[in-house]
């Protein structure tokens, strides 16, 4: 019979001490692999787990997650050696019976272009949250901020109340390179922030929270992974057979700005990208679209 689990906090706690003594791996190691184990915990308590009860499936739908953010390969190496590492370490105390990490690896990388969504698509994500949960209204911001104002996972994560401004529709943002930039953002979305900060008063929220925009049940912020989860999960339940990430919003609202006629300057503008053969590259117009475009205005493409 395997011991009774501990919290998971306390039995991070206990692994980091395992890698300190025993392992004696370095500093910025024990570090990585600690926040790693985090991550996981966060999904595990998003769908209600625990170490003991992961099975190989979950922790594959964790890695895809992990995947999805275009972590390099090396760094996915290095996550999965820490995840088996913990459940070594969890097996070795007594705490599970069976390691879900033993036969994965490293999953192979294929960078595609992502994937856009029609405006009906993403009307179907934010109808397939569940009206019951209170975590809904959340996600609808989050939804409505990804695709509204094409913002990073990195920068929506980072989003501070204190560089808000709801009556002129707009958020400061640190994009890369530690670049600011004003971003607009939608009525629709204010007006559900506005709804999303009267409900998140109510929580007990943590020092690092205090003026971060979204938070967990716990009053942390959310993490890029839980961002990557709260969408793929809306997609799925909108029956949306397309690979859906966050990225996924914010490349459907740069295309279908370009399509319905915005100037490339102001995309790229609002993207946050420092080149404009950037947004060249990452903007890819529907090949259906060029095609009535000549059938409608080139002589030669009309029909006789």
């Amino acid at each position: 019979m395997p011991r009774p689990l501990k919290p998971t906090d306390s039995l991070i706690e206990d692994y980091e001490a395992y890698l300190l003594l025993e392992r004696g791996l370095s500093g910025n190691t024990n570090i990585s692999y600690r926040n790693d184990v985090s991550h996981l915990a966060e999904f595990m308590e998003e769908r209600g787990l625990n170490p003991a009860s992961l099975t190989q499936s979950d922790l594959h739908e964790f890695l895809t997650l992990v995947h999805e953010l275009g972590i390099s390969a090396r760094s996915q190496a290095r996550m999965l050696s820490g995840l088996k590492s913990f459940f070594k370490f969890l097996m070795a105390e007594g705490y599970i019976e069976e390691n879900p990490s033993e036969f994965i690896e490293t999953p192979k990388l294929t960078r595609k272009l992502p994937e856009v969504l029609s405006v009906e698509e993403i009307d179907a994500m934010i109808g397939s949250l569940p009206p019951d949960k209170e975590e809904s209204l959340r996600n609808h911001a989050i939804i409505e901020m990804l695709y509204g104002s094409g913002l990073r996972v990195s920068e929506l994560v980072d989003a501070r109340i204190s560089r808000l401004d709801l009556k002129e529709l707009l958020l400061i943002v640190e994009g890369k390179g530690s670049k600011e930039r004003l971003v607009p953002i939608s009525p629709v979305a204010a007006s559900l922030i506005e709804e999303w900060l009267q409900q998140r008063s109510l929580l007990k929220i943590k020092p690092n929270g205090n003026d971060i925009l979204f938070l967990n049940r716990r009053g942390a912020p959310l993490t890029r992974v839980m961002i990557f989860y709260i969408i793929k999960q809306a997609a799925e339940m909108a029956g949306i057979k397309k690979t859906v990430s966050p990225h996924t919003l914010r490349h459907s609202f740069a295309t279908h700005l370009l399509e319905g006629g915005a100037n490339l300057r102001a995309i790229q503008e609002m993207l946050g990208h420092e080149s404009i053969s950037t947004t060249e590259l990452y903007l890819h117009m529907d090949r259906g679209r060029l095609r009535r475009e000549l059938l409608d205005h080139h002589p030669h493409f009309r029909s006789v």
